[in-house]
């Protein structure tokens, strides 16, 4: 089997590749992960993009499709010393985004960033919320960090929760990512 040497976690990374080479990558990228056997570890190969409307000189519009990320891949994957060589190792892909080389491990995608991506390229996401309304959580962002507070509203399409913390003896409702906050376990 696979070591976990690295990370063991799924998320979204960025490969750079040639400048325009983004869907020859991404087709060499889907054929190694079958030939290599790393459907386990390698999910989802994604180009992100736009489609607007162009109005032509002769007044005719047309359908464009814009790449918003010019050289960049997005694999949805769990990063092992093997699945890092199969990505690394795809013929036009020249590296990790955040990765400065030597083996480093590659720096995930927040998910705040990556679902409105996701959304705009059409992908369904769901977000694993480990709070309710009216629990407690601790807040994990720089103003408020270790601070208690409690769940007031969750917003799920923009991955924001609305929790009570207490300042100066008020309950004041701050809006926070799902990544600022987790849960207090009793």
């Amino acid at each position: 089997m696979y070591s976990d040497d690295i990370d063991n976690e799924r998320a979204w990374y960025i490969v750079q590749s040639y400048a325009g080479m983004e869907y020859a990558a991404k087709r060499n990228l889907e054929r190694r992960i079958v030939s290599m056997n790393m459907q386990d570890y390698i999910f989802n190969v994604l180009i992100p993009e736009e489609v607007h409307l162009e109005k032509k000189a002769n007044g005719e519009t047309k359908e464009v499709v814009e790449n918003p990320f010019p050289g960049y891949i997005f694999i949805d994957m769990i990063v092992t010393d093997e699945s890092w060589f199969v990505v690394r190792n795809t013929p036009m892909v020249t590296g990790f985004l955040g990765s400065s080389g030597n083996r480093a491990k590659p720096v995930p995608v927040p998910n705040y960033e990556m679902v409105p991506i996701l959304k705009q390229c059409g992908v369904t996401v769901t977000v694993d919320v480990k709070f309710k309304v009216g629990e407690k959580v601790r807040v994990l962002s720089e103003t408020f960090l270790d601070q208690e507070a409690v769940v007031e509203k969750i917003d799920m399409e923009n991955q924001i929760v609305t929790v009570l913390i207490d300042m100066f003896g008020r309950q004041t409702p701050n809006e926070l990512r799902f990544d600022e906050v987790e849960p207090i376990k009793d």
